[in-house]
């Protein structure tokens, strides 16, 4: 990373990514790294997996956010789908489907705790690492997990430093554990311009395996999401492209009467940052 106005601004659309590149030192003041951020994302999703049918579209809007305080470091959000019409028939979000989708994930970091410093290699900060993704629906049948395990910051080639998780993963619904999933995110900037104002390639992981099996799921499945965005210090537009690949351990074409859990979505955004 060339600039560090653009590391700042950068910092600001994910918190997982720290603009600092060196290994963590909390040994004098745990608050010292504190920062805040937040942002409402206006996003269109065509061809969402899982679905029923194929390039279903919709609208929603995402209120993200995230941070630095002490110990905690911060990422989430909520996702508020078909602002402009519930029942569209052209939507994967009508007939009775949550309104509603909210990802929180903390994670605690042990060099803070400690006060020593637990980095080793290309490893800069070592995490106990935690992930909530609930729905909006009825309690019980919609969307209800807990993840918990160990998180880093780590440092890649070209990249940077790169978030990853690695997660137990606990169906509340089933109060029963069910597999393990990895997660990794990025922000790279990688074009700069005069006014502050750049480019960058940002995205992320998430691999479930070791999964129960049944009539519906597969032992493991997942996503990748590449996006190219630019950004000003109050706004960003951007488009992104996701790969699934029997998403949520579900098998494609198969689970529940044939969904859709393989394949690749298209999403623009339009962000104003606060």
């Amino acid at each position: 990373m060339k600039n560090v106005k653009n590391i700042a601004l950068a910092a600001t659309t994910l918190a997982a990514i720290s603009c600092n590149a060196f290994a963590a030192d909390y040994s004098d003041d745990i608050h010292k790294n504190d920062y805040q951020w937040s942002q409402f994302n206006l996003m269109y999703a065509v061809g969402e997996k899982p679905s029923a049918k194929d390039n279903l579209k919709h609208d929603y809007l995402e209120m993200e956010f995230g941070g630095r305080s002490g110990v905690v470091d911060l990422y989430g959000y909520v996702d508020v789908f078909n602002l402009t019409n519930k029942n569209s028939s052209g939507s994967d979000k009508n007939d009775g489907a949550s309104k509603m989708f909210m990802k929180l994930a903390p994670r605690f970091s042990l060099d803070a705790i400690t006060g020593q410093d637990l980095s080793f290699g290309p490893v800069q900060e070592v995490y106990v690492a935690t992930l909530f993704n609930w729905g909006g629906g009825a309690i019980g049948s919609d969307v209800n997990n807990a993840f918990f395990g160990l998180g880093s910051d780590v440092m890649v080639p070209w990249l940077g430093k790169v978030g990853m998780n690695l997660y137990g993963l606990y169906d509340v619904n089933a109060k029963d554990w069910n597999g393990y999933q990895f997660s990794m995110n990025w922000f790279k900037p990688f074009v700069n311009f005069d006014n502050g104002s750049f480019i960058s390639y940002q995205g992320y992981i998430d691999y479930q395996f070791g999964a129960d099996t049944d009539a519906n799921h597969v032992s493991s499945g997942g996503v990748m999401f590449n996006g190219i965005y630019w950004h000003s210090e109050r706004y960003s537009v951007g488009y992104g492209v996701k790969a699934y690949n029997d998403v949520y351990t579900l098998e494609d074409g198969v689970a529940f009467g044939g969904l859709e859990s393989s394949g690749f979505a298209h999403y623009l955004a339009a962000s104003y940052k606060f």
